[in-house]
């Protein structure tokens, strides 16, 4: 009987741990296409406050206003707004663990998407932005800025 229970718990435990694994990355090509546009830019301004989503949830969602550097793809433009779930709302903090989180003076590249309120937000959540270093190379990465260019003008 023991044994039966500590088989069945094992299993509901591991498809759950199943169900947590985030989803395998994207190529870079694969992005560029799905995204509605792909801009190099600077967060030059975060806000955040609450919002209803379509499932009538209350969450606080954080608006990135990016200073654009220069267009990969889409229109161009000098200035995008990014909504990104979670943030911080006068003492209360929603994180998010698929959102990315963008700071005030970060650099990236954003694969944006519109969604169908019309808003701008990262193509595959938290795989739709890229940071870079001063040296302008993915973080965490020897991926450098040309080198992505190159991929996303391959797409």
């Amino acid at each position: 009987m023991r044994t039966r229970c500590f088989a069945c718990t094992a299993l509901f435990l591991l498809s759950i741990c199943q169900t947590a694994i985030a989803q395998p990355p994207f190529s870079i090509p694969d992005r560029a296409r799905g995204a509605d546009q792909i801009v190099v830019a600077q967060v030059s301004n975060v806000t955040a406050s609450y919002e209803t989503n379509q499932y009538g949830d209350r969450l606080i969602v954080s608006h990135v206003d990016l200073a654009v550097e220069e267009t990969l793809k889409g229109s161009a433009a000098r200035a995008v707004t990014l909504d990104v779930p979670g943030g911080s709302v006068g003492g209360m903090i929603l994180e998010v663990s698929h959102a990315p989180k963008l700071g005030l003076g970060e650099r990236a590249v954003v694969f944006v998407k519109q969604n169908k309120d019309g808003r701008n937000v990262p193509y595959l959540a938290d795989q739709g932005v890229l940071k870079l270093d001063s040296n302008n190379r993915v973080k965490g990465t020897t991926l450098d800025l040309d080198a992505l260019k190159q991929m996303v003008a391959g797409r």
